[in-house]
């Protein structure tokens, strides 16, 4: 168990070096300067690159951009805020996104178990049927739909939450766009529990622990849904990333000021430095996530352990 996470956490920090050396590169083949201001001189340029450091060898300056990014020094703006420290402009940004994200994950994932449990359960029932609507329903229409759909209904219409996010009611106005980004989870988490339970009911191993007589709803907690975490754990770490960093759409239409909008403004106004810190970002989260993934796998089925150290049964 020990050297089973050990290795994958040197194998994500081994990704995470390469991941650094490729944006790094991409900063520094893009065409084009930081500094394409028309009415710089050619020696203003050449001061403005002495003094970012922009003039110094290749190797010098990546060891450098390595030792800054591991120490959360991500440089400053070139365009957006021009000379404003990057990691100021994340610490309004970045938590903002990370709400909403994370309470689509919870609530879409909560909703996702319960109706796939109750299709699985009841099936050729209504519930069944209505679990499989919603599952059609939700991976068909994309997010910025229901993003449109609930700020007419529940927000124009009804007034129950704001149309546009308010930082003074940060709470109140993250409700809808979660609720819109919940849909596309909500909608992949049912369709998997439902296909794995059904599939582990009618397994030998459930027909064994009935013959010992147990069943119940214990038997369904302890037995059917451990065998069916795996998948629905796969399932769920990209859409987790996805979620955490904001959907571009969903924050356009409610005005949320996350890393979506962010990372526009970014690409529009050739701030590299914001757009190369923005994609280790969501590198860091989408490692991080990936190795509580491979580290849960160990937990919940053993047979993924390390058989006598070597290999993997």
């Amino acid at each position: 168990m020990g050297k089973y996470i050990l290795r994958r956490v040197i194998m994500a920090a081994a990704t995470l070096l390469v991941i650094i050396f490729v944006l790094f590169l991409l900063l520094e083949f893009m065409p084009g300067t930081p500094f394409n201001d028309e009415r710089l001189t050619a020696e203003q340029k050449a001061h403005m690159q002495m003094l970012y450091g922009l003039d110094r060898p290749l190797p010098v300056r990546f060891l450098t951009y390595v030792k800054n990014m591991l120490s959360g020094d991500f440089g400053i703006s070139y365009s957006i805020a021009q000379n404003a420290q990057i990691s100021d402009l994340l610490k309004t940004r970045l938590p903002v996104s990370l709400q909403i994200g994370g309470q689509a994950v919870v609530l879409g994932t909560i909703l996702g178990l319960i109706l796939g449990i109750s299709a699985a359960l009841l099936k050729n029932t209504p519930v069944e049927w209505l679990s499989t609507l919603l599952s059609v329903v939700g991976v068909s229409l994309p997010s910025y739909v229901f993003a449109l759909i609930l700020s007419y209904y529940f927000g124009y219409k009804l007034g129950w939450f704001p149309v546009l996010y308010q930082a003074e009611q940060g709470a109140v106005s993250t409700v809808l766009p979660s609720v819109s980004l919940c849909m596309m989870t909500m909608a992949t988490i049912t369709r998997f529990t439902k296909t794995e339970l059904l599939s582990v009911l009618s397994s030998e191993y459930m027909l064994f622990v009935q013959t010992k007589g147990l069943s119940g709803f214990s038997v369904i907690c302890r037995h059917a849904l451990r065998n069916t975490l795996t998948p629905i754990i796969t399932a769920l770490a990209p859409l987790i990333v996805g979620l955490m960093t904001g959907s571009l759409m969903v924050e356009q239409i409610f005005s949320v000021p996350g890393l979506g909008g962010l990372l526009v403004a970014a690409i529009q106004a050739n701030d590299y430095n914001v757009v190369i810190t923005i994609m280790f970002i969501y590198s860091v989260m989408y490692i991080g996530i990936m190795l509580v993934v491979d580290i849960l796998y160990c937990i919940i089925d053993p047979r993924i352990r390390l058989s006598g150290g070597e290999r993997y049964e």
